[in-house]
């Protein structure tokens, strides 16, 4: 399926969403909204709270304040995280168990029998000469991929990704990238954090920055690299310590 043939990507909206854990505002309240099929890229120094706001707007936690809101129906959605959560089973088995467990296929692979669809997702993300191995002795950028091909089986229109590829090599990370790249190319929007402001500046087509848990900036990509309004933002650019 192509981005043409996927539904349009419902609106979500943020308002006034705060988070606040034993007495200690973690996330200040922060509204914004998410428009269309873009990569938006969550960025900010370490503890900003970034992986907290992906959290919130994905709904895997529940805000302490304000609303989180899909406009129209919520659409089917997908996490991968920074350490990719596993069975003990083999690659493939690990794509045939979520099959099995979920009523979503991409429907270019509904005809085919579940083993058969799992093998089609390990051959399109370069595993298919893993199948058999343990899910759990993979590298760390073979299990990152992996990841990736359970979400792609199950075809969702936003997929959520937490510094999927803060421990990988080089080539890992480029084909992690690549895998973005091909499910946003296919129609799904894109919400992803990183440290890296290269890849940021690779994948970003809008950028949320956050710092001490207030969302200072929501803007173009190439507006936040060449003219950050925040100073912080600039700071962060620059590499300098941002406190």
């Amino acid at each position: 399926m192509n981005a043409h043939h996927m539904p349009p990507v419902a609106t979500l909206e943020l308002d006034s969403v705060g988070f606040i854990h034993r007495g200690h505002t973690l996330l200040k309240p922060t509204s914004l909204r998410l428009v269309g099929c873009q990569r938006t890229l969550i960025m900010g120094p370490n503890g900003a709270g970034k992986s907290l706001l992906m959290r919130l707007a994905h709904g895997l936690l529940t805000p302490t304040s304000g609303t989180v809101r899909w406009q129209g129906a919520q659409p089917a959605q997908a996490m991968v995280f920074q350490r990719p959560v596993l069975l003990r089973r083999s690659a493939l088995d690990n794509l045939t168990y979520v099959l099995a467990i979920n009523k979503a296929a991409r429907p270019e692979l509904k005809a085919l029998p579940r083993k058969a669809q799992a093998m089609s997702a390990l051959e399109k993300f370069g595993l298919a000469h893993l199948a058999k191995r343990p899910a759990r002795v993979l590298s760390g950028g073979e299990q990152q991929r992996l990841a990736l091909a359970r979400a792609w089986l199950l075809n969702p229109q936003v997929l959520f990704l937490d510094e999927p590829t803060s421990a990988l090599d080089p080539a890992a990370i480029k084909a992690v990238e690549d895998a973005v790249l091909e499910f946003h190319h296919s129609g799904t929007r894109i919400v992803m954090t990183t440290h890296d402001l290269h890849q940021a500046r690779r994948l970003a087509n809008d950028v949320l920055f956050l710092h001490n848990g207030e969302l200072l900036e929501h803007t173009p990509a190439n507006d936040f690299f060449t003219a950050p309004s925040s100073s912080e933002a600039g700071a962060f650019i620059r590499g300098e310590l941002v406190w």
